[in-house]
C-alpha cells in the first residue's frame, strides 16, 4: 500500500443527528477529501476537507461502523457512534475507495492489538493534543494480519443495523472489523496486481491522456480497462464497447446506447436532433471520461459523426467536446460490420481519429496462453502470416483426441445461425426429460436488452448429457471460471449437476448479472450459469478463454477471423482444427500498414511524466 491509500477524493455529505435520529446538521461537499492521519497519541482521526472552500470536519477514527456494499460503485457511508455523525461518501473512484477503506481496516486491525500500551502511553504522557502526523503506509506484516482477520470473519452485516440493534450491541474492534466486511475488501477484483506495462497505460489516463491501448488476444485488455474504470469518478465515467457482449464484460453499455443517434446513418443534423433528446443530451453532457471498448468494431464514419455530435451538444469546439477518450481494442481482430456494397472504413481512417488520440500503447505479455510455441503462432497468424511449420503445426491437432470426463470440444463456427442449429439438433438427439429454467429479469421491459448484452439465456432448455459452458467465474482454484467446459450429468432438487473437464463436480444454483442502463439505472437478470456448448459463433467467442475447442475455417468470411478463433484456445493441446488450409488466414492491409506506422510511432512516442496523479 502507498501514501495514497490514506486518501480519497469524492462527494461527501456529512450528518450530525440527536439520539433519537433525527437530523441536528447536514453539510454536503460536491467535491471533498478524506485522509486519515494520528495525534501524537496516536490516535487516529478522519479528515474531510472541502476542495473549494477552506472547511475541515475531523472525526475520530473509533467506535465506527462501515457500510461497503456498494463500494464498487463509489458509494459507502462511515458512520461515527459517539459522534452521532455519519459521512456518506459518492462518486469516489472504486479503487480509491477500496483501498481507503481496506487501510482503514488495516489499522485498525493492528491498532485493537496495540490497544492496552498506547492507553498506557496516554496516561503518562505530557504530550499537547496539537501534533498532527500522517499516517503511515501499512506495512507488509500489518496487512498479513488484518488478512487473516478477514479471513476469519465468517459473515459481515452489509446493511445499516438498527437503531435499537446498535444500543443494544457494544462494538468492540473487533465488531469494527466485521462491520467492514472484510472479505469483500479482499476479494474486490480492483485490487488484483497490474503488470508494469498496464499501470504506464493507467497512469497516462490519471493524467488526462486521451489514449489508445491495443494488444493481442489474451494480454488483459478488459482486464486493464475495468481497473481504468474503476480509478475513474463514475458519475462522469461512461463505460461502453460496440457489442453488447464485450460491454457487459466491462459493466457498461453499448456505444449506440450512449450516443443516441441510432445506426448514424442519418445526417449530421439528424444526428445533432437525435442527440439532443434529454435523456441523450444529459449524457453527454456530464460524461468527462469516455470509454470505448472493441474500437475496432466501430465505423470510421460513425466516429467521426459522436465526434461532432459531442462537439455540438457539449458546446465546445475541442476533440469530442472536450471529453478524455480511452480506446481500446485489437485492429487484428474482427472488423466493422459493412454492407456488401460499402468498403470497410476502420476507425483509425477516420478524420477524428489523429485529432482525438494522444498516445498510444501496445500490450505484449500475454497471459492466455502460457506455450511459447502457441504464443509464437497465434502472433503470426495475426498478422496473417502462415509458414510451413505452422501448417504442420495445426494440421496435426486435427487427429488430437482432446475430449475426457465425457466433455466433447466445442465446435467454434463462422456463422451465429450454424451454432445455433448445431446446439438445437444436438439437445434433441439426447433422451430423457428436459428441464427448462426461466430467467428472472428486475424490468420485463429490459428483457430485449438483457438478452443481446448477456450471455445467460433467458431460456435454457438442458437434459442430461448436455453440453454446458460455465458463464462466470465461481471458483477458480477448482477450474470453475468463465468458459470452462462441462456436461449435465443428473439433476438434484431441479439444480442441473455439471461435471467439469477439470474433474470438478458443480450443482449449478442460480446467479445474478447486472447491466447498466443508458440513463444509469441497473437492471439485474439471474439465471443458472451455463449455455448449451455443442457450438459457439467466433463473435461470440470474444473474451473467451475456452480449454476444449474445436474448429474448421474453410467458411470464414472477415480478415481476423481465424486468429480470433484460434486464439480462445487455452493450449495446443486443447485445440482441434479440422481441413486447415493457409487460405483461411489473412489479415486486411490497412490493418497491417496501420500498425506498421503504430509501432514506428511508439517508439518516437514522447515519455508520459509519472509524477503525482491530478486529482479527478
Amino acid at each position: 500500500m502507498d501514501q495514497e491509500n490514506c486518501s480519497v477524493t469524492c462527494s461527501v455529505t456529512i450528518e450530525w443527528t440527536d439520539r433519537q435520529g433525527s437530523i441536528q446538521k447536514k453539510v454536503n461537499h460536491r467535491s471533498g477529501s478524506l485522509r486519515l492521519y494520528r495525534n501524537n497519541f496516536r490516535e487516529m482521526f478522519i479528515e474531510v476537507r472541502a476542495e473549494k472552500a477552506n472547511v475541515t470536519t475531523k472525526l475520530p477514527l473509533k467506535s465506527i461502523s462501515v457500510f461497503n456494499k456498494f463500494m464498487t460503485e463509489g458509494k459507502a457511508s462511515i458512520k461515527f457512534t459517539e459522534d452521532n455523525c455519519t459521512l456518506f461518501l459518492s462518486n469516489a473512484p472504486p479503487a480509491q475507495l477500496v483501498s481507503f477503506l481496506k487501510t482503514i481496516y488495516v489499522k485498525i486491525t493492528n491498532q485493537s492489538e496495540q490497544g492496552k500500551n498506547l492507553l498506557k502511553e496516554k496516561l503518562l504522557s505530557n504530550k499537547s493534543l496539537g501534533g498532527v502526523q500522517e499516517i503511515s503506509p501499512a506495512t507488509s506484516a500489518e496487512v498479513n494480519r488484518a488478512k487473516e482477520k478477514a479471513i476469519s470473519v465468517s459473515r459481515a452485516t452489509i446493511t445499516t443495523p438498527s437503531p435499537s440493534a446498535l444500543k443494544k450491541r457494544k462494538r468492540t474492534d473487533e465488531n469494527i472489523a466485521r462491520s467492514l466486511t472484510a472479505k469483500k475488501l479482499y476479494e474486490n477484483p480492483t485490487t488484483t496486481q497490474m503488470t508494469e506495462e498496464q499501470k504506464r497505460i493507467l497512469d497516462a489516463v490519471l493524467n488526462g491522456k486521451s489514449v489508445f491501448f491495443t494488444g493481442s488476444a489474451g494480454t488483459g485488455k478488459s482486464f486493464l480497462l475495468r481497473r481504468i474504470i474503476a480509478a475513474l469518478p463514475p458519475d462522469a465515467t461512461m463505460a461502453t464497447a460496440s457489442t453488447g457482449v464485450a460491454a457487459c464484460h466491462i459493466g457498461g453499455i453499448t456505444l449506440h446506447q450512449f450516443a443516441g443517434i441510432g445506426l448514424g446513418t442519418g445526417t449530421l443534423e439528424r444526428c445533432y436532433q437525435m442527440a439532443a433528446r434529454n435523456s441523450s443530451a444529459s449524457l453527454w453532457r456530464r460524461t468527462k471520461h469516455l470509454i470505448i471498448d472493441e474500437i475496432s468494431m466501430v465505423e470510421g464514419d460513425y466516429f467521426d459523426k459522436i465526434e461532432a455530435v459531442a462537439r455540438h451538444i457539449r458546446r465546445n469546439e475541442r476533440p469530442f467536446g472536450g471529453m478524455q477518450l480511452v480506446l481500446c481494442g485489437d485492429f487484428f481482430q474482427l472488423p466493422p460490420v459493412s454492407s456488401r456494397d460499402k468498403k470497410t472504413k476502420f476507425c483509425f481512417q477516420s478524420s477524428a481519429w489523429e485529432k482525438c488520440v494522444h498516445f498510444n500503447f501496445e500490450l505484449q505479455q500475454v497471459h492466455r496462453q502460457k506455450d511459447p510455441e502457441f504464443i509464437k503462432i497465434l502472433n503470426s497468424i495475426r498478422i496473417g502470416r502462415v509458414t510451413d511449420e505452422i501448417a504442420t503445426t495445426l494440421k496435426a491437432t486435427g487427429k488430437q483426441k482432446i475430449e475426457n470426463n465425457g466433455i466433447l470440444a466445442t465446435r467454434l463456427c463462422s456463422h451465429v445461425n450454424e451454432a445455433e442449429e448445431i446446439n438445437e439438433f444436438q439437445l434433441n438427439e439426447l433422451q430423457g426429460e428436459s428441464k427448462v429454467y426461466v430467467a428472472q429479469d428486475s424490468d420485463q421491459s429490459s428483457t430485449q436488452t438483457l438478452n443481446q448484452q448477456l450471455t445467460a439465456p433467458g431460456k435454457l432448455l438442458l437434459k442430461v448429457g448436455a453440453q454446458v459452458m460455465l458463464l462466470k467465474n465461481i471458483n477458480v482454484s477448482n477450474g470453475l471460471v468463465n468458459g470452462a467446459r462441462g456436461v449435465v450429468i443428473k439433476f438434484a432438487d431441479n439444480v442441473p449437476v455439471v461435471q467439469f473437464k477439470s474433474g470438478t463436480q458443480y450443482h449449478a444454483k442460480v446467479e445474478k448479472w447486472s447491466l447498466k442502463t443508458s440513463i444509469g439505472s441497473i437492471v439485474h437478470r439471474k439465471q443458472v450459469p451455463l449455455k448449451l456448448a455443442w457450438a459457439f459463433s467466433i463473435h461470440k467467442s470474444q473474451g473467451l478463454t475456452l480449454d476444449c475447442v474445436e474448429m474448421c475455417l474453410a467458411r470464414v468470411f472477415d480478415a481476423g477471423q481465424s486468429y480470433v478463433a484460434l486464439s480462445r484456445a487455452q493450449s495446443l493441446q486443447s485445440l482441434r482444427v479440422l481441413d486447415f488450409s493457409n487460405q483461411q488466414v489473412w489479415a486486411h492491409p490497412e490493418v497491417l500498414m496501420f500498425y506498421k506506422k503504430f509501432r514506428r510511432n511508439l517508439q518516437e512516442m514522447e515519455m508520459i511524466p509519472l509524477g503525482k496523479k491530478r486529482k479527478i
